[in-house]
């Protein structure tokens, strides 16, 4: 499976794929119509085009007003977790059905939660937290805890030495569209929140709420 590097992604995005958005793992899209039997009708569409093309969609939820569309590849064999052509392709069909449905996009909504644990020994953790989370402690791919049916958030494991004691051993990291990322931060900053490092912006920067715990803010830009 041939898993594209981000600024590939990011560059058919720039080409005509603008309702996309690069998230730490999948290709998101986020559609909005008033008419439930639109969303329905639309979200089938998403599923059956998948199924015609031989490559099955990560996730669509439909909810009031919205339906999301999620978009990566995993390769049973390896392992390998990304988007791939195929799944720049299927975007490309999703892009041209919301436009039959009459779905409007909302790309700057999308977001992606993950987890981050600190640990010296990810290969004794991580089984754990798999079976705790998914119910199967064999759902690590690459080194990261993802449920397949998408329940909840990916967890991915940030390495430590054995014997520290970090005051803040888990932290959140939240993906957002690269064009909504200032805003976020800034609401959070007039929340009460402080930036702890900028230094790797606009890849991710560090906050902290007023007790000092912190939470990561990430977009896909500046990355490989």
């Amino acid at each position: 499976m041939d898993v594209l590097s981000t600024p590939k992604v990011l560059a058919a995005i720039a080409e005509g794929l603008g309702d996309w958005r690069r998230l730490g793992l999948p290709l998101a899209a986020r559609y909005r119509s008033a008419d439930a039997a639109a969303r329905a009708a639309f979200a089938a569409a998403v599923m059956a085009t998948g199924a015609a093309a031989g490559h099955e969609v990560a996730e669509v939820r439909a909810g009031r007003g919205f339906v999301d569309v999620a978009l990566f590849s995993v390769d049973e064999a390896t392992g390998a977790v990304g988007v791939t052509a195929a799944d720049l392709g299927l975007a490309r069909a999703v892009t041209g059905l919301a436009r039959e449905h009459g779905m409007a996009a909302a790309p700057g909504e999308v977001t992606q939660l993950e987890l981050a644990l600190d640990t010296a020994d990810e290969a004794a953790v991580a089984p754990f937290w798999s079976a705790l989370l998914t119910g199967d402690p064999g759902n690590v791919v690459r080194g990261s805890v993802l449920d397949p049916t998408g329940r909840v958030p990916s967890v991915w494991f940030q390495s430590t030495t054995a014997g520290d004691t970090p005051r803040q051993r888990w932290h959140i990291d939240l993906w957002l569209a690269p064009e909504v990322a200032e805003e976020r931060i800034a609401a959070a900053l007039a929340a009460g929140g402080t930036v702890v490092d900028a230094s790797e912006a606009p890849s991710f920067t560090v906050l902290a709420d007023p007790e000092g715990n912190k939470a990561c803010v990430c977009t896909a830009l500046t990355r490989e």
